[in-house]
């Protein structure tokens, strides 16, 4: 069931709002669902047939080992070490029939069924605020090949600087990526908001690093949000920090 929209009130930072720093997955970006194109691409590279359930299994472990170590993939040749793992934990959660298959070829085949795309606004939101003066800065867990993601999605030209927490060393909720961050947009931590779909990571990391959070909450999913940190649906409502009045007192907005 979808949460009913709630009308909030968000007060915005003690200076102007210069800088966003948004969070990647979750908030500017979607993995396509996986399942199918795993299947097709299993079916057509090698002639193996898995069902549904199998390839969401199979998906859902190489997802929680790559979550585990995609700090490790700070450089393109360490991406490349981390993809090669990650494949063969996808094979060995394959069924039996997967066991024989070579591992490059299926390296390619993963990368193949793993496709992100922006939510519907982020690329009208993201030009909309850097017309009206905001740095955009990306601050995201993720490893050195968020860069290929940002540019094959087209969001790329549409920021500031990037910061990924396996280049970095540093992790969300961690507040040396969040400095760092705030260092690439020039920008006080009062002058921003910081923008994520997570609890842990975004909003408890941005309040230690004295940055004003908003928690991206999509679909209705439930989310316990800290008391006085607001949720927003979309990306939309960031453009009311932005709106030139927006020193004149607080500004509301749906929820």
């Amino acid at each position: 069931m979808r949460r009913r929209p709630q009308v909030g009130c968000l007060r915005p930072p003690e200076r102007e709002v210069r800088a966003l720093l948004l969070d990647a997955l979750g908030t500017l970006l979607e993995l396509e669902p996986p399942v199918e194109p795993l299947r097709r691409e299993l079916r057509e590279r090698f002639g193996l047939e898995v069902s549904a359930v199998e390839a969401g299994a199979a998906v859902r472990a190489e997802i929680a080992f790559y979550r585990a170590h995609h700090d490790e993939a700070s450089d393109r040749e360490r991406l490349a070490d981390l993809r090669r793992r990650a494949a063969g934990v996808l094979r060995d959660a394959l069924p039996d029939a997967a066991a024989a298959l070579p591992l490059e070829p299926l390296t390619e085949a993963l990368l193949a069924a793993l496709r992100f795309r922006p939510f519907a606004e982020v690329s009208e939101v993201l030009r909309a605020a850097r017309g009206r003066g905001a740095r955009l800065v990306v601050v995201s867990n993720w490893d050195v090949s968020l860069h290929d993601v940002l540019a094959q999605t087209g969001l790329a030209p549409l920021l500031d600087g990037v910061l990924t927490s396996a280049e970095l060393g540093s992790a969300k909720p961690a507040p040396e990526i969040f400095a760092r961050g705030l260092a690439l947009a020039g920008a006080a931590p009062e002058e921003a908001v910081h923008v994520g779909d997570s609890v842990e990571h975004d909003v408890m990391g941005a309040l230690a690093a004295g940055v004003a959070p908003l928690l991206v909450v999509r679909d209705g999913a439930p989310a316990e949000a800290p008391a006085g940190v607001r949720t927003i649906a979309t990306l939309r409502p960031l453009l009311d920090l932005l709106a030139r009045d927006a020193r004149r007192g607080p500004v509301s907005f749906t929820v």
